[in-house]
């Protein structure tokens, strides 16, 4: 009976989903770039992983949004998702850094 009254914090089932997409369809990719030869289709997968979960996702935190069991996200929340999302774009710009230096030899 709990788990019918259950609430889920905002964006849980977008994130949900699109990291099921992401493991879902990454395999994609690799069949494909291996049947054309371009290795710069390994990205499909992915790309589509989280357009398709995102799809999923939305559409499932609208119908329990409808229903009343999604809450806004609580302080701690907002703050952990904001530690986050900086890590994510440090970790992006030192990777973008390291290619750069790597394989451009600035």
């Amino acid at each position: 009976m709990e788990e019918n009254n259950k609430k889920y914090p905002e964006g849980h089932f977008v994130g949900m989903w699109m990291g099921i997409g992401i493991t879902i369809f990454t395999g994609v990719g690799v069949p494909i770039a291996f049947a054309t030869g371009n290795p710069g289709l390994l990205g499909i997968g992915p790309a589509l992983g989280i357009s398709i979960g995102l799809a999923i996702g939305s559409g499932i935190e609208a119908k329990y949004k409808k229903e009343g069991k999604i809450r806004p996200l609580t302080e701690e929340e907002k703050k952990r998702k904001k530690i986050a999302v900086t890590a994510g774009v440090v970790i992006l710009l030192l990777g973008a850094l390291f290619f750069l230096l790597r394989f451009l030899r600035i």
